[in-house]
This record gives C-alpha cells, structure tokens and sequence, in this order.
C-alpha cells in the first residue's frame, strides 16, 4: 500500500503566505513525478505544480512568481510554498506522485485525501 498524507492548510488573509506538505510511505520503489492540485467548490481538479525526480518544475500560470515547489532530503516528500495569497487561491489541495512500488513494473498516479486552503480576511 502506498499512502500521501498532506499538511499545512488552514486559513490565511490575503497577501499571506502557506507551506504545504506531502509525505508519501508504504512499500514505494521509486517516485518520479510529484505534484500538487487543487479544486475549487464546483470546479474541476488543476493542476497547481509538479516537479520531476531531477528538479525540473512545472506549474500553473495563475501561481508563476507566487509560489515555489520543492522536494526533500528524502524525496518521498514535496513542498509547496504559497506566498502573496489571493481569494481566488481558496481551494482543497491534493498531493499527487507517481508511484512504483516494490515488485511492480510500472509507475501508477497516488493522491492525498486534501487540505482545505482558505485565503480571506
């Protein structure tokens, strides 16, 4: 079993600033991708950001300059760090992996259960 468990939501004024984090464990081989997305209340599901087992990142032109992903030391954990907030950031946000688990030949999408982010004054 592979588990993503995220933190760091919560409730911030406009102009604040958030972390995010998401730990994955369970029997992982490898990950490649990780990422982060969110969903508004009836909205679809987007992309926020992503970055690559060698760093590369990715992300939304609605977060470019404002926020910053990053992965640790272990890199079965990834960062998102959400500055200059904004009304329209307000969302759950879901980590996301590509996963290869011990014994498995291929890499398959994991997600987080969410955090509630909710920028207001």
């Amino acid at each position: 079993q592979v588990q993503l468990v995220e933190s760091g939501g919560g409730l911030v004024q406009p102009g604040g600033s958030l972390r995010l984090s998401c730990a994955a464990s369970g029997d992982i081989f490898s990950i490649d991708v990780m990422g982060w997305y969110r969903q508004a209340p009836g909205k679809q599901r987007d992309l926020v950001a992503t970055i690559t087992d060698d760093g590369s990142t990715n992300f939304a032109n609605s977060v470019k300059g404002r926020f910053t992903i990053s992965r640790g030391n272990v890199k079965n954990t990834v960062y998102l760090q959400m500055n200059s907030l904004k009304p329209d950031d307000t969302a759950v946000y879901y980590c996301n992996a590509g996963v290869r688990r011990l014994g498995y030949g291929r890499y398959l999408d994991y997600w987080g259960q969410g955090t509630q982010v909710t920028v207001s004054s």
